[in-house]
């Protein structure tokens, strides 16, 4: 299992950095995980988005989902064959509205998910967390069923006590570090030291910090985290970032 960091920023796209988006890729299976802003041109840049196999969105938020708009139109209108037709787009069916929206014509169709769910898509088997965010959120657990690696993105949340029993043992985690230490209450992302400890406590082979803030210092961020997880390797999100699981 493979995966490569499209777009790691929160909130907003920032000098040319894309928001939230991630591309899996097991044998010839192809997942992309959010679609933040500019994240398909990210994406156009190292796969052909015809290609894909499904969306994955762990929630609603802009930051998170504001490309979808323009790949459903991109199904409309650019020419060539699709792998898939029409693209199934996995959402949480706790918000109707834009539930609904994931499905476009005959282009893309929405899937749905629940806290309860288990999906099987392809050679993945995926799990999920409800997170604590001001819109339902969910992390999720993706275990490749032929090498049983596992990945966890917490996707957007404050820390909470089912976090690290949910990310136990991944050989990768993947965790929403928008704050530093200092960051005031309430507080909806993780802070450095937060994402750090959650790493220890779960005992996770290996830490990507993501979701990352535009304005703070991220060789501080990236130092609170690791103090809090002790020597769990640690790195930076950034694009184009391919890390094999």
């Amino acid at each position: 299992m493979k995966l490569t960091v499209l777009g790691y920023l929160g909130g907003y796209p920032d000098a040319g950095h894309a928001t939230s988006t991630y591309l899996i890729e097991s044998g010839d299976y192809h997942l992309l995980m959010d679609l933040g802003s500019g994240g398909l041109l990210s994406l156009e840049q190292q796969f052909d988005p015809l290609k894909l196999d499904a969306v994955l969105l762990t929630h609603y938020h802009h930051d998170h989902i504001a490309d979808v708009g323009v790949l459903q139109y991109y199904y409309q209108l650019r020419k060539g064959d699709k792998k898939v037709s029409p693209l199934p787009i996995y959402g949480h069916t706790k918000d109707p509205l834009n539930f609904a929206s994931l499905t476009f014509g005959p282009y893309t169709t929405a899937k749905g998910y629940t806290a309860d769910s288990t999906l099987h898509l392809g050679p993945l088997t995926l799990t999920f967390l409800e997170t604590q965010h001001p819109v339902p959120a969910f992390a999720v657990r993706i275990v490749e069923d032929v090498t049983g690696k596992t990945l966890v993105n917490t996707s957007d949340t404050r820390c909470f006590p089912a976090l690290a029993p949910f990310s136990k043992d991944a050989d990768l985690l993947m965790a929403d570090t928008n704050f530093l230490a200092d960051q005031p209450q309430p507080r909806w992302h993780l802070t450095a030291p937060e994402a750090g400890k959650l790493a220890k406590d779960a005992q996770v082979k290996r830490l990507l910090l993501t979701h990352l803030p535009q304005q703070l210092d991220l060789v501080t961020l990236k130092q609170q985290a690791q103090t809090a997880a002790g020597g769990i390797p640690i790195q930076l999100a950034e694009d184009d970032l391919t890390i094999s699981i």
